[in-house]
């Protein structure tokens, strides 16, 4: 029986283990190891951002569109919706590996509902050519 997702140290164990596979892929590696160059920071920042989402803890501090768009920015606007659904792929495989119930139907939900909006804003963010 897989576990739970009850406090902060199981959505810890999400993040660090999501972020060692995005890290390592081929795909998405070298967008997020350019643009985060220490990793400990970002992973408590994600990890206070998915508490605030799942528990209410007001902990996360940012804007996490005006980041991703910038990010895009950065990447020269080369993010595209290939890059959004390997991410997906990553957290729903990751979710499904280590932890069941209704926060892992939760934070399922809030991905894909998170990924559309995020992907949106960054296109419409994008210059006009």
């Amino acid at each position: 029986m897989k576990k739970q997702i009850e406090s902060r140290a199981e959505l810890e164990i999400l993040v660090r283990v999501f972020y060692d596979k995005i890290r390592k892929d081929e795909e998405l590696g070298p967008i997020f190891n350019s643009i985060i160059p220490d990793w400990e920071p970002h992973l408590e920042k994600i990890t206070d951002f998915w508490e605030q989402h799942v528990f209410g803890n007001q902990k996360y501090k940012g804007n996490p569109i005006d980041v991703h768009n910038q990010v895009d920015a950065k990447m020269n606007y080369g993010i595209t919706a290939h890059n959004f659904g390997t991410w997906l792929f990553y957290w729903m495989q990751t979710l499904d590996e280590l932890f069941e119930g209704e926060n892992v139907d939760l934070l399922k939900f809030k991905v894909r509902k998170m990924q559309t909006i995020f992907f949106m804003s960054m296109v419409k963010d994008r210059p006009t050519v």
